[in-house]
């Protein structure tokens, strides 16, 4: 069986996360991978094993995504980008696939070496914009976007982000390896966006490290705070929590070795 892996945007407001979640084979929420279950097996034609479909990242609630990236096998060989257009017909209007190409048997969405990119939306209006209120996280305390650029040098590198982790994180480390660590200020949209690259994040680590920054730049905290917070390796040290709303998977990268066909 041919394997195929695809790159997926979705509008993340109306799915309960990600990954499927079901009891006795049941799905007992919507989910993104869900839907995409259903998809891939409705054009599988009833295969007689249910095709599985995995994803690269488990987003939670809310989060949306222009570039995640599945893999699942096929009972046929057909061009990629007619798999492309025959799953974009069945899923629902919430969720695209942007791209689909045949890969080696041995590639995984998840396992295969990669690095991941996301940015957050910070909306900075007084209010909250209805048309932004599902796509952005809304603060609109007074920031200074220069304590914050001062702030972010302190999140680069191999570090212990332990206090940066949600009580929900399960992995087996809490060590991790940011390479990029940027804001963008964007005056006329009245937002701040935030970009993030790394070799892997910790649950809730993104909205954590933004919700820092963000008291940062209000100068509730200092802008040499952040050290000191890794060093304490205490998720109470952190108290602010960026709404999910806000937060993209932007890009997944593979190394060399999982070039695509």
């Amino acid at each position: 069986m041919p394997r195929y892996r695809a790159v997926v945007a979705y509008d993340g407001s109306d799915f309960l996360g990600f990954q499927i979640q079901s009891k006795n084979g049941v799905e007992r929420h919507r989910t993104v991978q869900g839907e995409l279950i259903k998809a891939v097996n409705q054009m599988g034609k009833n295969p007689a094993e249910r095709i599985k479909v995995v994803g690269a990242s488990r987003t939670d609630t809310g989060v949306h995504a222009n570039g995640q990236v599945i893999h699942f096998d096929l009972p046929f060989d057909i061009p990629g980008e007619g798999v492309r257009k025959g799953l974009n017909t069945i899923l629902p209007r919430d969720i695209l696939i942007k791209e689909v190409r045949q890969v080696e048997d041995d590639f995984h969405a998840r396992f295969s070496s990669h690095n991941k990119r996301y940015y957050y939306r910070v909306s900075t209006q007084d209010y909250i914009d209805p048309f932004k209120r599902r796509y952005t996280g809304h603060f609109h305390w007074k920031l200074d976007p220069k304590r914050i650029e001062k702030a972010l040098p302190d999140l680069i590198g191999e570090q212990d982000f332990a206090t940066f982790a949600a009580s929900g994180n399960q992995t087996a480390t809490t060590i991790r390896t940011i390479t990029k660590a940027e804001v963008d200020v964007k005056e006329d949209e009245h937002e701040l966006v935030f970009t993030f690259e790394g070799n892997a994040f910790l649950y809730n680590q993104i909205r954590i490290m933004v919700g820092v920054l963000l008291e940062i730049g209000t100068g509730r905290r200092e802008t040499d705070c952040i050290p000191k917070l890794i060093a304490a390796k205490n998720r109470e040290q952190a108290r602010y929590t960026a709404p999910a709303a806000g937060l993209y998977l932007d890009h997944i990268s593979y190394d060399g070795s999982q070039d695509l066909k």
